[in-house]
């Protein structure tokens, strides 16, 4: 008769969850996409009071989605990116551990109402964070890469506003944290997605292909960027800021066009973020006709904020996740083209419902977070037992 062996495996998984950034910052990143927009759910639908007066919970939303879940995103693909970049370790296991306490610490002191404190350690964060990245790139002496390190900066100087106008000290400063904060990302995004999509498509589709990149679309749309970023945080010409929303809209579009081949539609980890780039197009596109057509740019907001940073995250950091734990990208589980599909789904519902039945609104954005947590959570259990132990 044979015997079953239930002894314990002799060499079982190692718990490596503070190994590398992305792995503890992806769920963490994932696990505050649910809980924030939870709350937010119950805040905006159902009346709930936060317990804060300084802010409103409109203006701590869009605070904790841009430094709150999209910085988190950020330090686990940088954290990760910079040691493949440089060949140099970067923060692991107690000093790891540590800034993801930090970050932790200021999502509770603000939804708590304690300005000054989430403030230090929010500001401190990002600080940390951004040492952490540039030293091994001076180190390297890989200078090209300090343009991601300077984008990192800028959102400590647009989060410190935030915080200035937070505790009634620079009036404007709210505003400008908040969509300085969004507009950086957007930014950020573009910037990686030329480098990167590219690169994931030509490598990642069953078909050999060459796509195309041209110098002047790039050169083009850093300039209207910068401009379309500098018109509406001075709010100095609403018209001139549309021309430039359109031109964005236009010069993404031909690269989109241009990084097109049929195979992605066959690869969740490649639509996916072909999607979110189209989506981050069609927030410049609403952005310029919320001038010519009364369109609510609230609208516009989440064109580029649900939908194209979200779809760019979750793809990212399903690619990231399953390429550094050693998992194989050309074949990722079921669940993540179905998380992916979800998200994509509620952008289009956070988008496009509200512009077709304006009447139905609270309805429309009830069910996109709806979607947004059930896209998260997907994710979050897919990736669990990946991220937090290594590969045998």
């Amino acid at each position: 008769m044979q015997v079953l062996n239930l002894s314990t495996p002799s060499n079982p998984p190692r718990f490596s969850f503070f190994d590398l950034g992305f792995r503890a910052f992806f769920l963490g990143a994932a696990a505050y996409a649910v809980l924030s927009i939870l709350i937010w759910f119950f805040v905006y639908s159902m009346g709930y009071q936060m317990p804060q007066s300084s802010i409103t919970t409109m203006q701590w939303h869009a605070h904790e989605m841009i430094y709150g879940y999209s910085i988190a995103v950020i330090a686990g693909f940088l954290l990760t990116a910079t040691k493949n970049w440089t060949g140099i370790q970067t923060l692991n296991g107690k000093p790891l551990l540590a800034l993801a306490c930090v970050w932790v610490a200021a999502r509770i002191t603000l939804f708590f109402g304690q300005i000054v404190a989430a403030a230090v350690l929010d500001l401190l964060f990002t600080l940390w964070l951004s040492q952490s990245i540039v030293a091994p790139i001076i180190k390297a002496k890989q200078w090209s890469q300090l343009a991601i390190v300077i984008k990192l900066l800028l959102l400590f100087v647009t989060n410190a506003l935030f915080y200035l106008g937070a505790m009634g000290i620079l009036a404007q400063g709210v505003n400008w944290g908040i969509y300085g904060g969004l507009y950086l990302v957007i930014g950020l995004i573009l910037m990686m997605a030329r480098r990167v999509v590219p690169f994931f498509i030509e490598r990642g589709v069953d078909e050999t292909v060459t796509l195309k990149n041209v110098k002047f679309l790039d050169l083009s749309s850093l300039a209207l960027f910068l401009i379309f970023m500098v018109l509406e945080l001075g709010n100095l010409s609403p018209q001139f800021s549309a021309y430039s929303a359109i031109l964005l809209f236009i010069v993404n579009a031909i690269r989109l066009v241009n990084w097109h081949t049929p195979g992605i539609w066959k690869k969740p980890l490649l639509w996916s973020l072909y999607l979110a780039i189209w989506f981050i197009c069609v927030g410049f596109l609403l952005f310029g006709l919320s001038y010519f057509l009364g369109i609510s740019k609230f609208i516009a907001i989440h064109a580029l904020s649900y939908a194209g940073i979200g779809a760019i995250t979750l793809g990212m950091m399903s690619r990231v996740g399953l390429g550094h734990s050693g998992r194989d990208v050309s074949n990722p589980p079921k669940a993540v083209g179905i998380a992916l599909g979800i998200l994509i789904l509620g952008a289009i519902v956070r988008v496009f419902f509200p512009l077709i039945d304006a009447s139905h609104y609270l309805l429309w954005i009830s069910i996109s977070q709806g979607l947004w947590i059930l896209a998260f959570v997907t994710f979050f259990i897919t990736y669990l037992p990946l991220l937090t132990k290594a590969k045998t």
